[in-house]
C-alpha cells in the first residue's frame, strides 16, 4: 500500500456515527441538543458558585473548574461534527485532526486530574475537619489545578509531536465522529511502536494513579465516617460525597464501557457509538449530578431561574 508522509497530507474524512443521509438531521439535533444542554448546565454551575459567596469554597472552586473543563472537552469535537453534517462534508484538515486529538487529551487528562483532586478535598474535609481551611488554602486549591492542566497539556503535546511522526497510509478514513487517537494511529504505515507505548503509559498515569487516589480517600473517608458517634453525621458527611461519587461512577464506568466494547467487537462503528458516552454524555451529566444530589446548588439554581423569569 502506497504511503504518504505528513507533509504530503492535507485532509482526513471524518465518518462519523452513520453514512445513512436520512439519519443525518436525527443525529444533527441529537448531538446540537445535547452539546446546548453541555454548556448551558455548565455555565448555570459556574454563574450559581460565582454569585453566591458561601459557596466560594475549595469544593465549588473545583467543581467551577470542573464544569469549564467540560465545556472545553465537549467544545474540542462535537461543533465541528455539527458543521460537517451542516456541509455535508466530512472533510476535516490535517492540522485540525492533530489539533483535535491534542484538546481531547489535554481536556480527558484535566477532567481525569480533577476528579482526583475533588476526591481529595473530600477526604481533608471528613477526616481532618479541624484543620480543613488550612490544608486546602488557596493557594493550594489553584496550585492543583493549574498542576493538573499542566500535567494533562505535556501529555497531550507529547502525543502530538510524536504522531507528526508517522506516515500515513493511501487510506485516510476515520470511523468516527471527531480524530480520536487510537482511530488515526490505525491509519498509519509507519512504525506506532512508540505511539502505543506511549498510550499504555498515559492509561496508567491518567486511570491508574488518579483512580488509585479516589479509593485511596474514600477508603479512609469511610473508615471515618463508620467512627462517628452519631447517625446525623454519618448522614451529613456521606451526603457531601453523593455528588462526587456519581461523577466518579459515571467517568469510570463509561470509560470502562467504551474499552469492553472495542475489546469485544472489530466493529469500528461500535466503537465509535459507544465513544459518545465518556467523550459527550458525562460532560452533560455532570451538571444534572451537581444541581439534582447538592441541596446548596439546588437552592442557588432555584434564585437564579426566579431572576431570570422575573426580568422575562
Amino acid at each position: 500500500m502506497k504511503t504518504r508522509n505528513q507533509t504530503d497530507i492535507s485532509e482526513f474524512l471524518l465518518l462519523g456515527l452513520t453514512q445513512d443521509p436520512a439519519l443525518q438531521p436525527l443525529i444533527f439535533s441529537l448531538f446540537l441538543s445535547m452539546y446546548l444542554v453541555t454548556i448551558m448546565g455548565n455555565l448555570l454551575i459556574i454563574l450559581a458558585v460565582s454569585s453566591d459567596s458561601h459557596l466560594h469554597t475549595p469544593m465549588y472552586f473545583f467543581l467551577c473548574s470542573l464544569s469549564v473543563n467540560d465545556i472545553c472537552l465537549s467544545t474540542s469535537t462535537v461543533p465541528k461534527m455539527l458543521v460537517n453534517i451542516l456541509r455535508q462534508d466530512q472533510s476535516i484538515t490535517y492540522n485540525g485532526c492533530l489539533s483535535q486529538v491534542c484538546f481531547f487529551i489535554d481536556f480527558v487528562g484535566m477532567e481525569n486530574c480533577l476528579i482526583a483532586v475533588m476526591a481529595y478535598d473530600r477526604y481533608v474535609a471528613i477526616c481532618h475537619p479541624l484543620r480543613y481551611t488550612v490544608i486546602m488554602n488557596p493557594h493550594l486549591c489553584a496550585l492543583l489545578v493549574l498542576l493538573s492542566l499542566l500535567l494533562s497539556s505535556v501529555v497531550a503535546l507529547l502525543h502530538t509531536v510524536i504522531l507528526l511522526h508517522l506516515s500515513f497510509c493511501t487510506d485516510l478514513e476515520i470511523p468516527h465522529f471527531f480524530c480520536e487517537l487510537a482511530q488515526v494511529l490505525k491509519l498509519a504505515c509507519s512504525d506506532t511502536f512508540i505511539n502505543n507505548l506511549m498510550v499504555y503509559l498515559v492509561a496508567v498515569l491518567f486511570a491508574g494513579v488518579p483512580l488509585s487516589g479516589i479509593i485511596f480517600s474514600y477508603i479512609h473517608i469511610v473508615s471515618s465516617v463508620l467512627r462517628m458517634p452519631s447517625s446525623g453525621g454519618k448522614h451529613k458527611a456521606f451526603s457531601t460525597c453523593e455528588s462526587h461519587l456519581s461523577v466518579v461512577s459515571l467517568f469510570y464506568v463509561t470509560g470502562l464501557g467504551v474499552y469492553i466494547s472495542s475489546s469485544v467487537t472489530d466493529s469500528s462503528r461500535v466503537s465509535a457509538v459507544a465513544s459518545v458516552m465518556y467523550s459527550v454524555d458525562p460532560q452533560m451529566l455532570n451538571p444534572f449530578i451537581y444541581s439534582l444530589r447538592n441541596r446548596d446548588m439546588k437552592a442557588i439554581v432555584r434564585m437564579l431561574m426566579g431572576r431570570t423569569a422575573s426580568v422575562m
